[in-house]
């Protein structure tokens, strides 16, 4: 039996990581149905140079391809449809994404919806300490396992 019925995850999930695995499997773990929300390209493209929406959509579609409890949905901003729908119990965050759940939070008491319960995951650390993130990725600092990409001198 899951803690929750419905749960919220969103993110760009760029450069697919150990950090987004952690997160989502969080989800998994917690919710019977979970409600996947990835940044369009226009929202996710505020980030930088990422790979298209529907490549990370198909990306998260291919890593879950043995489950059939979730739904994959484009993000045109931060809160997508918690702040629509009233039948989501909870919402899995990282340590950086936590104040958009406060916000949705407010949101959603503001149209006298239930609060949802905010689960924060806390950052994949790679080799050297630091967070694993997209953005060390795509500046070839960390392999997508958090491993220090050597710079080599030829």
């Amino acid at each position: 039996m899951k803690k929750y019925n419905k749960v919220a995850v969103g993110g760009t999930f760029d450069k697919f990581h150990d950090g987004h695995k952690k997160l989502l499997s969080t989800a998994f773990e917690l919710g019977n149905q979970i409600e996947i929300g990835v940044t369009s390209d226009e929202f996710g493209g505020l980030k930088g140079d990422i790979d298209s929406c529907k490549e990370r959509m198909d990306n998260l579609k291919l890593f879950f391809k043995d489950k059939s409890n979730f739904n994959v949905v484009p993000l045109e901003d931060p809160f997508g449809t918690t702040i629509y729908e009233a039948d989501f119990d909870a919402i899995v965050v990282s340590e950086e994404t936590e104040p958009n759940a406060v916000k949705i939070n407010e949101i959603r008491a503001s149209k006298d919806m239930n609060p949802l319960d905010i689960v924060i995951v806390s950052f994949v650390l790679a080799e050297d300490g630091n967070p694993i993130s997209s953005t060390r990725i795509r500046r070839g600092e960390i392999n997508k396992n958090g491993l220090i990409i050597k710079n080599m001198k030829i």
